[in-house]
C-alpha cells in the first residue's frame, strides 16, 4: 500500500506514461473537456484542490523541462498569485502565451488533471525534460 507521494492510482498511472518531451496538463475547474485526452478529475468543491496543490504534489517525482501558461494569467491575477506560481516553478522556464495559442498545445498532451481551482487562467502545460 502506498503511504506517501501520489496516492491517487489514476494520477500515478498517468504520470508513469509521460516520457521525454511529452506534456501533461493541470487544469482549473472551468477548463473545457477534451474527449481525446485522458482526464483525471479530482475537483471536489471550489478551490479544492488547486492547480498549485497538484503541481506541488507531483513536482518531486516529475522533471519539467518547461511549462506553458496563458499570458492572461499574468494580466488578470494579483502579483501574489503570479509570484506563487513562479515560486512553485523556480528553476523551470515558464512561457506565457496567448490563451488561444496555449489551447493549441492541448490535443497533444498525454493527459489532463482537472482541479477545483477557480483562479482565472490557472491552467498549466508541463513538458517533461
Amino acid at each position: 500500500m502506498l503511504i506517501r507521494g501520489i496516492l491517487n492510482p489514476a494520477i500515478n498511472s498517468l504520470l508513469s506514461r509521460v516520457r521525454h518531451t511529452n506534456t501533461l496538463i493541470i487544469a482549473d475547474r472551468g477548463f473545457p473537456f477534451w474527449p481525446q485526452i485522458e482526464t483525471v478529475d479530482i475537483s471536489l468543491v471550489d478551490d479544492i484542490p488547486r492547480v498549485l496543490d497538484v503541481l506541488t504534489a507531483i513536482r518531486s517525482n516529475f522533471v519539467f523541462g518547461r511549462v506553458f501558461a496563458a499570458q492572461q494569467f499574468v494580466e488578470v491575477n494579483t502579483p501574489q498569485t503570479v509570484g506563487a506560481l513562479e515560486d512553485a516553478l523556480l528553476g523551470v522556464p515558464i512561457t506565457f502565451e496567448p490563451h488561444v495559442e496555449f489551447k493549441k498545445r492541448v490535443p497533444s498532451a498525454i493527459g489532463l488533471i482537472r482541479t477545483g481551482d477557480t483562479t482565472q487562467y490557472a491552467n498549466l502545460i508541463l513538458e517533461s525534460a
